[in-house]
């Protein structure tokens, strides 16, 4: 299995520190930036695996690299942070985040979170690599929605949000199973993540987003991906 590298982007210095020993000792390399600007400038030169994200920074802040970010790449980001309203949280889902971790927190709760993203990247139980809705094409290999004049990027959670829903389609997934299938087993209360990305998914592949022909909500229950008729 090849090294995972992560970008960790964080003006603090004990951070960085801190950051890099816990994870190098479980065999992750580590690559270093201390803005939003440096981090762009360092995926550029040397892409990464994921990457761990600050907000509070000066110059181009975390919120301002996460879309910069997500704009041109794939890469899955976790952000870490002090700021601790659900409005921070889901306004980084938005940006393009695909977790958020709050500090102060335990290494292992980090450690944990950065392998279920590791593990996950790896995983290849995904439905058939093309979905079309519509008109719409949903290319599950190159993370691609393509439709008539238009094209989106899927992000990595959105993606893993889409699959798990088509791969059981027409079934009612609660909203506990979607998000510990999704970001792991210690989710289960995050329905705000789910809000967010769903909302998204709807802009990307639906005709009319506003009234969703796919991507069904069941009220207070979870998500039910209808199935196109044959």
């Amino acid at each position: 299995m090849s090294v995972v590298k992560i970008l960790v982007v964080d003006d603090e210095p004990q951070m960085r520190r801190v950051l890099r020993a816990s994870l190098h000792a479980h065999d992750y390399q580590i690559v270093e930036a201390r803005s939003g600007e440096e981090a762009l400038r360092k995926l550029e030169a040397e892409p990464c695996d994921f990457v761990l994200l600050d907000l509070n920074m000066p110059g181009l802040g975390g919120m301002a690299a996460c879309r910069a970010i997500r704009a041109s790449s794939d890469v899955p980001i976790i952000v870490v942070s002090i700021r601790t309203s659900e409005q921070d949280k889901v306004t980084a889902l938005q940006a393009g985040a695909d977790d958020y971790i709050t500090k102060p927190f335990g290494m292992p709760e980090l450690l944990a979170r950065v392998e279920a993203v590791a593990r996950r990247r790896t995983v290849n139980d995904r439905p058939s690599n093309l979905l079309v809705l519509d008109g719409i094409t949903i290319d599950f290999e190159s993370y691609r929605v393509t439709a008539p004049g238009r094209e989106a990027r899927l992000t990595p959670k959105e993606l893993e949000v889409l699959r798990y829903l088509v791969s059981h389609s027409g079934q009612v997934i609660p909203h506990r199973r979607l998000l510990q299938a999704v970001w792991g087993p210690e989710y289960g209360d995050e329905v705000e993540y789910l809000r967010v990305f769903v909302n998204q998914l709807r802009k990307k592949i639906e005709r009319n987003p506003h009234q969703p022909k796919y991507l069904l909500t069941e009220p207070w229950v979870g998500y039910r991906f209808a199935p196109p008729p044959h």
